[in-house]
């Protein structure tokens, strides 16, 4: 079923905000400073390409310099990336086949705008320490 969904997510709108992700993760790289955040944003858009079967947890070891980094994340970048999937998952949720996809679309909002401090793992993966 993660299969279906992945590609069916493929075609209607994982690859468009890929390419959100892709183009927002070139521009951050332009800079130096910039270039952790292009790398966030990269990791983010592979997860965005593919996201059933996989999601965001929060590391522990996170520190403040991980607040740190979500606050310009959120400034930067994060709010635009949020608003992407705000609107693409309201026009998902319009249809009954699109609800699941646009419900995955709302899980990526947490992630989209703070992405630092959390991993991205597979679900089997998330759960196996409880």
């Amino acid at each position: 079923m993660k299969t279906i969904l992945n590609i069916i997510w493929l075609v209607v709108s994982g690859f468009w905000l890929f390419l959100g992700y892709m183009l927002a993760g070139l521009l951050l790289c332009i800079t130096i400073i910039g270039i952790p955040f292009g790398f966030a944003a990269f990791r983010i858009g592979v997860y965005a390409l593919w996201p059933f079967g996989y999601t965001a947890v929060e590391r522990p070891d996170a520190g403040s310099p991980s607040f740190v980094a979500n606050v310009l994340w959120l400034v930067l970048a994060g709010w635009w990336l949020a608003l992407g999937h705000i609107f693409t998952g309201i026009a998902l949720c319009v249809t009954i086949i699109g609800i699941p996809l646009g419900f995955a679309n709302f899980k990526l909002i947490p992630v989209s705008l703070m992405p630092f401090g959390r991993e991205i793992v597979r679900t089997d993966e998330a759960f196996a320490g409880w």
